[in-house]
């Protein structure tokens, strides 16, 4: 599984990127792959507040449905407006055109208490860890 060593991860598969005080977000490749192919995206709301570990958005596949949770509290600044018609982004890039939305931390900390790339590697089913 892919997963690059210049984002933050969750324990429920969601990375984020700290880019200019705003935190972009979206789910791994390892949570893209269980899923399958996507189907739909429910999107949150710019300006909603939300807090860490919140239910922000839901994808779904044909075999199940997900809830995508925020990995630190904040504002939603932006979403990914391409997803409700092109699901399929998140299966071929979850990292770059995939991504989800954009939320704007409440404080730093947060960010910097989410898990390390290696440590992340280490919770996958498979790993040596």
């Amino acid at each position: 599984m892919n997963v690059p060593s210049d984002l933050r991860y969750t324990r429920t598969h969601e990375w984020a990127r700290l880019d200019g005080g705003v935190l972009t977000v979206g789910i791994t490749d390892f949570a893209q792959h269980q899923l399958s192919d996507l189907t739909y995206v429910e999107l949150p709301k710019v300006g909603d507040e939300v807090g860490a570990g919140d239910e922000v958005a839901v994808v779904e596949s044909v075999k199940a449905a997900s809830d995508i949770y925020a990995p630190c509290g904040g504002v939603i600044t932006e979403v990914n407006a391409a997803l409700p018609d092109r699901p399929d982004l998140i299966n071929r890039d979850p990292y770059g055109e995939g991504w989800i939305f954009k939320v704007r931390p409440a404080s730093a900390d947060e960010f910097d208490a989410l898990i390390e790339p290696d440590e992340y590697e280490e919770l996958l089913p498979g790993s040596e860890g």
